[in-house]
């Protein structure tokens, strides 16, 4: 088929309705739900009976009325996409485009356990690599990657990690307490970024933010680094305003609709 054809007035239909039916806080009747799609109602009820047999729909009944809401067939749905989700190409593109911009690399980094984990890297080229290659393991708390994530988890998933706080060997880790580090993860999601600075390693700094998946969870981080001498203010803020882009590219491409909310410049 191509790319001119008309798009279909019934799918079109269809959908609206089902986005009204999700987006809405109550529960609609046909009557109500038909005016908010601004189509017939006999065309309304077509749809939502359709969407009833197949499970995206149900219908709580009042006396002759009838109260329409969503299920949780569409979350399925968004879960089993989101794990056919490769993280290490969701944003290749634009990855290498802020690498060549700041001329420093680019990472992705998830957190497993305790652990920040790096799963792509949009590298430099030259004979100076960093150490962060995909598969790489740090400390959550040492790392602006890291912290970027853990700012955003709920609290029910923060607190065992504070239990693992690791202390930074380099020039400027701070002594690591649980009240110190709570305060960062404050800042972090007031200002919507994270930083790093020789707390890992010496020489080493890093700026990083989150991004969200298709149920407003923070599913990851993604950071520029680069040497603390050439990650200065001007640059800091070059890569912050690169990665908040970045991250509401990655956010919708895992479904999320809300990241811009959280996500600021």
């Amino acid at each position: 088929m191509g790319a001119d054809r008309l798009p279909s007035p019934a799918v079109a239909r269809a959908l609206t309705v089902l986005e009204i039916l999700v987006e809405s806080n109550e529960e609609l009747t046909l009557t109500a739900l038909a005016r908010k799609a601004g189509i017939p109602l006999a065309t309304c009820a077509s749809i939502v009976y359709t969407l009833e047999q197949r499970d995206y729909a149900m219908r709580r009944v009042v006396g002759r009325s009838h109260f329409w809401h969503p299920t949780l067939r569409l979350y399925s749905l968004a879960t089993r996409l989101i794990r056919k989700v490769d993280l290490s190409s969701v944003a290749v593109r634009e990855m290498r485009e802020l690498a060549d911009r700041m001329g420093m690399p680019v990472h992705i980094g998830v957190l497993t356990g305790a652990s920040l984990v790096y799963v792509a890297k949009a590298a430099m080229p030259g004979f100076i690599q960093f150490d962060t290659h995909p598969g790489k393991v740090a400390p959550f708390n040492l790392t602006a990657l890291g912290k970027a994530i853990a700012a955003f988890l709920p609290e029910d998933e923060l607190k065992p990690l504070l239990k693992q706080l690791e202390q930074g060997r380099g020039p400027k880790a701070p002594r690591v307490t649980v009240t110190g580090f709570r305060a960062e993860l404050a800042t972090i999601r007031k200002q919507g970024f994270a930083l790093e600075d020789q707390e890992e390693q010496a020489d080493i700094a890093c700026v990083a933010v989150p991004f969200f998946d298709a149920t407003e969870h923070v599913a990851g981080s993604v950071g520029v680094t680069g040497f603390a001498k050439e990650l200065t203010r001007n640059n800091r803020k070059q890569a912050r305003e690169g990665l908040v882009a970045l991250s509401r590219i990655i956010s919708e491409r895992l479904g999320a609709t809300d990241a811009a909310d959280v996500v600021g410049t």
